[in-house]
């Protein structure tokens, strides 16, 4: 039991999650205000599923696991699943994007916009801000982070600095994941910008790579790569049984986010299909009404001009 309720820890990230969370329900009051009830409802299913991403955040980063993550490779992969997987998904479904926009007052709401959207002045950061949106750039993003951090001089370099880990490590799993999803799910108001054929192709690509690197950590090699977990005081698991039990969760689980996102984006394929399916015999009837009509009309012509 001692494994659940202690080592409980404090995170600076806890402020910001709390602000965050005032922040949303500020701007929730304010939308139910000029919102029919069925809005409202909508709004606060997604805001249930952003406060389970923070909450998810939240276990990451200090709960036992974050303790226990130092002992042992397995904790940490958990972690990491967690941090770049799981949180960012409920995260993205909670589109808390506009009730975060409406927690400003009215005027500083439009002085804002009028500025991101409208000024000449912010014209870099609006094609910064299209840069880091784009499909190419967190696919490419998201899986250099998840390789990167699992570089054995960079993992040892984030376990042995605490500002490393927590402001680096941590972080980039978090924003690599939810620019990486926004690909994949809509998240109101904003929608993936590329077809279920790139979202499929996008998902089975990571899904490989993550697959690579974990059988390079158990299957490919022979040894422990990660010094700091080489002589753990304490922990009787070798650290190479510690490290394939790893690479075996991120292996496994895996399956638990790319099997369940493969068949969504497979019915949103279907469902296109069958609605451009639809339009192309549409199409197809009123060419040949026109076809059929056509001869008629070209009779017609010969007896007006002889008229």
């Amino acid at each position: 039991m001692s494994y659940v309720t202690g080592h409980w820890s404090f995170d600076p990230v806890a402020i910001v999650m709390v602000l965050t969370i005032v922040a949303h329900e500020v701007g929730l009051r304010r939308l139910s205000r000029r919102s029919r009830s069925s809005s409202q409802r909508s709004r606060r299913m997604r805001s249930l599923l952003f406060y389970a991403g923070l909450a998810t955040l939240a276990l990451a980063i200090m709960s036992p696991l974050d303790y226990w993550s130092g002992d042992y490779f397995f904790v940490h992969m958990i972690d990491h699943l967690l941090l770049a997987f799981f949180a960012p998904i409920l995260i993205v479904l909670g589109a808390p994007w506009v009730p975060l926009m409406f927690c400003l007052p009215v005027a500083a709401r439009r002085s804002v916009g009028r500025f991101f959207y409208l000024s000449t002045n912010a014209a870099g950061l609006r094609a910064v801000g299209r840069f880091f949106r784009s499909p190419t750039f967190a696919l490419v993003f998201f899986n250099f982070v998840m390789v990167f951090w699992h570089v054995p001089a960079a993992f040892d370099a984030g376990e042995s600095n605490q500002v490393v880990h927590i402001w680096l490590m941590h972080t980039s799993f978090l924003v690599a994941g939810v620019l990486f999803f926004l690909q994949i799910l809509p998240s109101h108001p904003l929608k993936p910008s590329r077809g279920p054929v790139w979202q499929g192709g996008a998902i089975l690509a990571t899904n490989a790579i993550m697959t690579v690197l974990a059988m390079s950590m158990s299957l490919m090699t022979t040894s422990n790569w990660y010094r700091v977990y080489d002589h753990v005081p304490g922990v009787t698991m070798t650290p190479f049984t510690d490290q394939q039990i790893g690479a075996a969760i991120l292996w496994v689980c895996g399956d638990f986010w790319a099997l369940p996102l493969l068949g969504v984006v497979i019915r949103r394929a279907i469902r296109r299909e069958k609605s451009s399916g639809s339009l192309a015999d549409r199409l197809f009837r009123s060419h040949e009404e026109q076809l059929e009509i056509t001869p008629v009309a070209r009779t017609r012509r010969p007896s007006r001009l002889l008229k």
